[in-house]
């Protein structure tokens, strides 16, 4: 049979846009659908706006520990307008570029919400298409509990176009999202709370790197308030909004965000006229090579709910047209060692095996910690500290995992994620000459576990 297009990619985010270039470059016909933004949330209500917002929530500190270095400011003054003005003019730079990489790369752009006929068609703006293959690579969208009063609250979608910032801000939820607004917020100058429902935020990170994350946003004066959550918002007369909590406590705020969680985005894409499954938790379920119980259809990147990071999304998108389109490139995604940053103030950079997992895992492990003033900060009234932590086999020597919390943090744990994927050993951290004077040579001086 014939078809229209070889591929047709529904979503032209990081994963989707990464698939169609490579495939339309192996010599296939491709055509993707995009019904709001080109880039998908990373480039426009994702990582790079928000890794932009951090970058200005940054400042204030930087002005305070000038003066230890012999600068005399004047009275600063942040005006939250002009941020996201730039912020707007940058993400519309990066859309153009998006555009200009599809289109040169002789995929076809349709700009509309693509619905699926069947197992190879779709359709879009009123035309129906058909293709060998179908990629749903949709994405993600904030989920904010079904609560009284929950329409007076925002997700990260709307925090990116706030008009003014809010005076007060109540951030509610544990995830690396709540982590870095509640960062970004308090730096820009807004009196901010953050609650989450559990014992410890940031489930799933290293123990020591939660706890010491901990302390350090204490000392910066963000209000944590652990094992908490709302009941109820209500609008009040002067604009302002009184949550209630589950504890019967009342909380005064301009802002309610919520970062608890994000879900498929799977609205009205006709997948009932298809025979792909959906897993327990709504995401599309696939196998090992991203196909569905629709053979015909595929799906990638948060869609499929695996580890809901761009990088991966772009790599499976990689993987997917070249298992297509051009076989003998084709190799599996390695879910092992991906290297993840949690852009919180400070930061965190972390690779490979939590100590927790480590244990969990069976490993007889020795644990390497450092934890100390950076230098910077020596000649400040700062009192922040930085935490690096190795997780070593103590068999084998092998470096299980790497954790770090401190400035630069992303920065450093890329590198250490080359290390840790060629199976470097702590005797290869310990005959690696170190940078000096830097934070990252305490990973290659560290010589005497704390604890195994």
């Amino acid at each position: 049979m014939a078809y229209d297009f070889d591929l047709y990619v529904i979503g032209a985010g990081s994963g989707g846009v990464r698939s169609a270039r490579f495939a339309a470059g192996f010599g296939a016909k491709v055509a993707v659908a995009e019904s709001r933004y080109l880039g998908g949330t990373c480039v426009n209500v994702g990582c790079v706006p928000k890794k932009l917002l951090v970058y200005g929530a940054h400042f204030a500190e930087d002005f305070e520990q000038s003066a230890g270095f012999g600068w005399t400011l004047g009275e600063a003054d942040f005006d939250w307008a002009t941020l996201i003005a730039n912020k707007d003019r940058e993400i519309n730079r990066l859309n153009g570029i998006y555009r200009n990489l599809l289109v040169n790369s002789g995929v076809t752009l349709h700009e509309g919400h693509a619905t699926l006929i069947g197992p190879n068609q779709v359709e879009v703006n009123g035309q129906r298409y058909s293709a060998k293959h179908i990629l749903i690579a949709t994405g993600g969208w904030p989920q904010i509990p079904d609560i009284p009063g929950h329409e007076h609250a925002i997700s990260s979608n709307e925090a990116f176009f706030l008009k003014a910032l809010p005076k007060r801000v109540l951030v509610v939820g544990g995830g690396y999202i709540a982590v870095e607004f509640a960062g970004i917020f308090h730096g820009l100058g807004a009196e901010t709370q953050l609650l989450y429902r559990g014992d410890l935020f940031l489930r799933g990170f290293d123990g020591a790197v939660r706890k010491h994350l901990q302390e350090e946003l204490t000392k910066r004066g963000l209000d944590l308030q652990f094992n908490a959550d709302i009941e109820r918002i209500d609008k009040q007369a002067d604009g302002s909004l009184k949550a209630t909590l589950k504890d019967g406590r009342e909380l005064v705020t301009d802002c309610v965000f919520y970062a608890t969680g994000r879900r498929p985005m799977l609205d009205n894409l006709g997948l009932e006229n298809t025979g792909v499954k959906l897993d327990k938790r709504g995401f599309i379920q696939v196998d090992e090579q991203y196909q569905s119980a629709e053979p015909s259809i595929l799906a990638i990147g948060d869609v499929i709910g695996r580890v809901q990071l761009t990088p991966v999304a772009l790599a499976e998108g990689m993987a997917v047209a070249r298992r297509l389109f051009k076989p003998e490139q084709y190799r599996p995604v390695d879910y092992n060692m991906i290297p993840t940053a949690v852009f919180s103030q400070p930061s965190i950079g972390t690779v490979g095996l939590t100590e927790e997992q480590a244990r969990e895992a069976g490993h007889a492990v020795q644990i390497f910690e450092s934890r100390f003033r950076p230098m910077k900060l020596t000649l400040t009234d700062c009192q922040e500290r930085t935490l690096m932590k190795l997780v070593v086999d103590a068999e084998t020597d092998k470096v299980l995992g790497c954790h770090m919390v401190g400035p630069d943090a992303g920065e450093i744990i890329q590198g250490l994620g080359i290390a840790l994927k060629a199976g470097a050993t702590k005797r290869d951290f310990d005959e690696t000459i170190g940078v000096h004077p830097t934070a990252a040579e305490e990973f290659v001086t560290m010589r005497t576990p704390v604890a195994g």
